[in-house]
């Protein structure tokens, strides 16, 4: 019998991201969402109906090929929609692939999948790749001629920047290399280095959670120019409300929220974010953490409109949200 669900979870929605992202492309290849093989399901939705996942999980697509169901951001408090339905599966079902943030060992949801025949659940944790994976990620990327200082220089780097700027620095030197045989060198790793990258996007997200609009515009221009896609740059803005929110929830108040953040927030940003947890509030965080799930699913969806723009408008409103 084939794995019929598999969860997907750790602190590092960007990792969590990027391994669902693989996970089903492996299983539905890559035109299964075109062809609705692919079916979402909101963690909200499944709380307002718990139905939808057997109802999914049952159902018949007019493309032949196998068929996923995704719920995305589940929590515990999801199991006992959950369980049910991953009880009612059978062969020909759609494969099922959760994903959640960090879970504790006793988790209601993990219990669903732990040492559970047929399901799995992958855990995913914040050290960095290892120098065999980043190996195989250049391979993938059609990166077979690497000099041994510029994959030492790889790894560096990947101790320094998450994994999907990893993963896009990679793909950006493998279009680089396109029609050069050379091996890859230290100074082409320097040449796309994402450092600027990384200042660019705390300075978009500052910019929009102190309601300074006017700054997102040329801002995300420049990083539209350095290959930030808007799924990425969706992200990491839902990973920086989501710590201000936990912050702004904490008993103890935004600052030990902000220490107690994981992954732990760089101390650069630790004042800026305590101030900006304590002017929004949970409140008013909530409500931008839904306008945020909301554009992520319009980004992922088939909407033809241009991408940047919808995270731009996404932004601004952010911006003048907090800015009241």
């Amino acid at each position: 019998m084939k794995e019929s669900a598999l969860l997907i979870f750790g602190a590092d929605a960007m990792r969590v991201a990027l391994k669902r992202q693989d996970i089903i492309g492996e299983i539905i290849g890559p035109g299964g969402e075109d062809e609705m093989r692919l079916t979402r399901i909101p963690a909200a939705d499944l709380r307002k109906d718990g139905a939808l996942l057997l109802d999914a999980i049952k159902a018949q697509g007019f493309f032949p090929g196998p068929r996923v169901v995704l719920v995305e951001d589940a929590t515990d408090a999801l199991a006992r929609a959950i369980g049910p339905a991953l009880d009612e599966w059978r062969e020909g079902d759609a494969q099922v692939v959760i994903t959640a943030g960090a879970l504790r060992k006793g988790s209601a949801l993990r219990k669903l999948f732990e040492r559970r025949p047929g399901r799995r659940a992958l855990g995913l944790y914040d050290d960095p790749p290892s120098r065999a994976e980043i190996e195989a990620e250049l391979k993938r990327a059609g990166l077979s001629a690497v000099s041994p200082e510029a994959l030492g220089d790889l790894v560096a780097l990947s101790r320094a920047i998450g994994p999907g700027d990893l993963r896009q620095t990679i793909e950006k030197l493998a279009l680089y290399k396109i029609g050069d045989d050379t091996p890859l060198s230290p100074e082409d790793v320097s040449a796309l280095s994402p450092a600027s990258t990384e200042a660019g996007l705390d300075e978009v997200l500052h910019a929009t959670a102190e309601g300074r609009a006017g700054e997102i515009g040329p801002v995300l221009a420049r990083l539209l120019a350095q290959g930030v896609t808007p799924v990425s740059l969706c992200i990491a803005a839902t990973r920086h409300f989501r710590t201000l929110f936990a912050a702004a929830s904490d008993p103890a108040g935004p600052s030990q929220g902000i220490a107690r953040a994981r992954p732990p927030v760089h101390f650069k940003s630790r004042d800026r974010m305590v101030r900006q947890a304590g002017k929004w509030g949970s409140a008013r965080l909530e409500r931008a953490l839904r306008l945020l799930v909301d554009t992520d699913l319009q980004l992922r969806s088939a909407d033809t409109a241009p991408q940047m723009a919808l995270m731009e408008r996404a932004l601004i409103r952010l911006a003048m949200m907090g800015g009241r």
